[in-house]
C-alpha cells in the first residue's frame, strides 16, 4: 500500500483494491488454492505490506506462495524489484509491479499498491486487497498451514477482535498517517491527540495481558505490531507524533519487543528500508531526501520480561 492521505478511511478496503476470491464456487474471478501458483509482492519497507510477509510466515506458508521484495524506494508509477540483479523479479520476470497491474487490467490507472499477491503463469495480480490477503491466507489456504499454526482469529474473540482492529487501523495504523500529512495545524493536533488517546488505552490494555486478545498472539496483533516497530525510526520525527518515544511507554515497548523476538516478526523488519522509504519518497515532508542515521534499534533484543 502506499500510505497517502486520501487512503486514510474508516474502513480497511483500499479505494483502488482487485478483487479476486478463492475456491471453486465464486461470482468473482476465481482463482484456485494450489501451492506453487501464486508469489506475493510485498516490499519490507511498507507496513500494510509487512502484515503479509509475517502471517505467511506465522502460518508456514513459506513453499507455497513464494515472496517477492520490491525495493524500498518507488516512482509515482510503480514499486520496483531493484534489490534483484537487473532489477527484475526472478520469479515474474517483470521490472514494475505496475506490469502484473496492466496484465490484469490494461486500464487500470489507479494506485500500484503492496502488497499484491500475482499469479505466477499469468504474471496478473490476484487481488491487493491488503486486509483480504492476510484473512486468506488464515481461512482459505488452511490446508497448507504448518501443524502448529497459531489461531489468528480465533472463534471466542473474533467480535472483539474486529472491534480492537478498527480502532487500531482507525486511530494508529492510520493515525500516524494523519499527524504526518495533516494540512493545518488544527489538524495535526487533532489527529496528535488522537493517536496518543489510543496508544494510551493499549498501554492500559497491555498492561495486564501479553497480547491484545490475551496469552495468544491474533491477527490484531499482527496489525498493531507493524506501526510500532516505525514509530522511533519514523513516525515519531518524520510525522511530527513526539509526545513520546515507543521505547517511553513500559508495556507497549516491552509488548512490541516480545512480537519482535518472535519468530516470523522480527525477521520482517529491515529498519534501513524502513528510513530510506519514508525520508526518500515523502518528498512534500523531507525534500532534501537526507535519511537518519538513528535511532540504536540494539534495544530491540533487549529482554522484554513478558514471558
Amino acid at each position: 500500500m502506499d500510505y497517502i492521505p486520501d487512503r486514510l478511511r474508516a474502513g480497511e478496503q483500499p479505494a483502488d483494491a482487485l478483487e479476486g476470491e478463492y475456491g471453486a464456487d465464486a461470482d468473482a474471478p476465481v482463482w484456485p488454492v494450489e501451492p506453487g501458483r501464486y508469489r506475493l509482492v510485498a516490499a519490507k519497507a511498507c507496513p500494510w505490506a509487512n502484515r503479509s510477509i509475517i502471517v505467511r510466515s506465522l502460518l508456514g506458508l513459506e513453499d507455497v506462495i513464494s515472496l517477492g521484495l520490491p525495493g524500498p524506494t518507488h516512482d509515482e508509477r510503480s514499486w520496483t524489484f531493484d534489490l534483484d540483479p537487473g532489477g527484475v523479479d526472478p520469479v515474474l520476470g517483470i521490472e514494475r509491479l505496475q506490469e502484473a497491474f496492466l496484465n490484469r487490467d490494461p486500464d487500470y490507472a489507479k494506485g500500484i499498491t503492496v502488497p499484491a499477491i500475482v499469479e505466477v503463469e499469468t504474471k496478473q495480480v490476484v487481488t491487493n486487497d491488503f486486509p483480504w490477503i492476510t484473512h486468506d491466507f488464515f481461512f482459505e489456504w488452511r490446508d497448507h498451514h504448518r501443524p502448529d499454526a497459531p489461531d489468528l482469529w480465533p472463534d471466542e474473540c473474533r467480535e472483539e477482535m474486529e472491534a480492537v482492529m478498527k480502532r487500531v487501523f482507525t486511530e494508529v495504523n492510520n493515525g500516524v498517517y494523519r499527524c504526518g500529512f495533516a494540512g493545518s495545524q488544527e489538524a495535526y493536533e487533532s489527529a496528535y491527540e488522537r493517536l496518543f488517546a489510543a496508544l494510551d488505552w493499549l498501554e492500559e490494555r497491555l498492561t495486564d495481558r501479553r497480547y491484545l486478545m490475551g496469552e495468544s498472539i491474533t491477527e490484531a496483533d499482527v496489525r498493531l505490531f507493524t506501526t510500532l516497530a516505525r514509530f522511533d525510526p519514523v513516525y515519531h520525527g518524520h510525522f511530527k507524533c513526539n509526545r513520546n518515544k515507543l521505547s517511553e511507554m513500559p508495556a507497549l515497548w516491552g509488548y512490541a519487543r516480545d512480537l519482535f523476538q518472535t519468530p516470523g516478526f522480527g525477521e520482517s523488519i529491515d529498519f534501513e528500508q524502513i528510513k530510506a522509504h519514508y525520508y526518500v519518497v515523502h518528498t512534500d515532508i523531507n525534500p532534501t531526501g537526507i535519511v537518519p542515521l538513528g535511532p540504536d534499534t540494539a534495544g530491540w533484543l533487549t529482554p522484554h520480561g513478558r514471558g
